[in-house]
């Protein structure tokens, strides 16, 4: 990634099977998928009207159910292509997904969209769509950042955006979205060694990759200001900030990986499990749950209690990431001719990022802890803590 960032975030295949039309989607009352095709594959992007109209799954909805737009533009395609995740991922491509829908409903846009399989597909992916003529195109993560740049110098006429990840000297056409996640991570890593009963606390990821070991860090770091303040003595287990090693699923989709790992770091005593690992994080959620309150987590990138509410008996609170923000905006600029390559970073300070209410565990939370939570936010805003991750945008 650029300053600070090495460059690419989760993962995706060379022919993407393109599913259908996913309900977040359909809300946005998308007229009709179009035919859209996919050369490396035969497969079709899905493409839908923002006008209004029954959904292409729903055939029986009427077009008054549909939100209205507050404005028309109706010759201009915003598109997008999630990483291997899927746009249903409870994580990081659905909040990413939510943005592209807000800026259809409020701009009255047509969209394509396709959800990659594997890491191959992405450069596939990114062509079929401007061989579909869209105006605006927002690639989904990290793993990504190659075939993105090289499309935006392709395609001058065409603006960019990529969600996790940063370029010193992108094209402009090309904006980078990216999140200093260490911050709200390392109020996670202070709540998390204030509520553990068993002193020890672990993390793991998805993926060695600068977007993903960031939240480690921050989080490896907010347990170790815990352990200065209180002298305490709490472990993180899973990573190592300083060493930067630590365990990994080496997979964002494999919810029984994501289960083992958890297991694993619970045999050790962990007791406040915080995954970084998209849909392989939900198998930790399954883990924590199952011990009917001895060991919790911490979601990220949305916040876990509305994403995968299933869950939210087993999360002490979320990590988030103000995506679809970030994806709305740029797209709003490329409607409006305001579109440019000044890169985007949301931080605590920006509400870019923030920690998520606790919702089931507000009443666990003691005051004392929740005031200290606040005062630390204050402080990483002012820059009187300052983190050090090597991570960091």
């Amino acid at each position: 990634m650029g300053e600070g960032w090495p460059c690419s975030d989760s993962c995706l295949h060379i022919c993407a099977e393109v599913k259908p039309v996913k309900k977040t989607a359909q809300v946005v009352a998308l007229t009709s998928v179009l035919a859209l095709s996919l050369a490396a594959c035969g497969d079709r992007p899905k493409e839908n009207a923002g006008a209004g109209g029954s959904s292409p799954s729903d055939e029986a909805a009427s077009s008054s159910a549909a939100p209205s737009p507050t404005a028309s533009n109706p010759d201009f395609k915003a598109c997008m292509v999630s990483d291997s995740g899927g746009f249903d991922d409870k994580s990081f491509n659905q909040t990413s997904h939510d943005g592209l829908v807000n800026a259809v409903k409020k701009l009255g846009l047509k969209t394509g969209e396709v959800e990659s399989q594997s890491d191959s597909e992405y450069a596939d992916n990114i062509a079929a769509l401007l061989r579909e003529d869209c105006n605006a195109i927002v690639t989904v993560g990290f793993l990504l950042g190659d075939a993105t740049e090289a499309a935006a110098k392709k395609n001058p006429d065409v603006d960019f955006a990529i969600v996790d990840y940063g370029y010193a000297k992108p094209p402009k056409n090309l904006r980078g979205l990216s999140f200093n996640t260490a911050e709200p991570s390392f109020m996670a890593g202070y709540l998390a060694a204030g509520m553990t009963k068993s002193g020890v606390v672990g993390t793991f990821g998805g993926a060695k990759i600068p977007t993903v070991t960031i939240f480690m860090d921050g989080f490896w770091e907010g347990v170790q200001y815990w352990n200065k303040q209180k002298d305490d003595s709490v472990q993180v287990v899973g990573w190592d900030e300083k060493s930067q090693s630590g365990s990994f699923t080496d997979d964002f989709e494999d919810k029984i990986a994501g289960q083992d790992t958890a297991d694993n770091l619970m045999s050790q005593g962990a007791d406040i499990i915080f995954p970084v690992a998209g849909p392989a994080g939900l198998g930790a959620l399954e883990s924590a749950q199952a011990t009917n309150g001895e060991v919790n987590a911490i979601w990220v990138d949305t916040d876990g209690c509305l994403s995968a509410a299933e869950y939210c008996d087993a999360i002490i609170s979320s990590v988030m990431k103000g995506m679809d923000v970030a994806v709305e905006k740029a797209i709003s600029d490329s409607v409006g001719d305001k579109f440019t390559s000044d890169p985007y970073v949301g931080t605590l300070d920006n509400g870019g990022v923030q920690l998520a209410p606790f919702h089931e565990f507000d009443g666990d939370v003691p005051q004392e802890l929740k005031d200290e939570l606040d005062t630390i936010k204050q402080d990483l805003v002012d820059g009187k803590i300052k983190i050090t991750s090597p991570s960091a945008p």
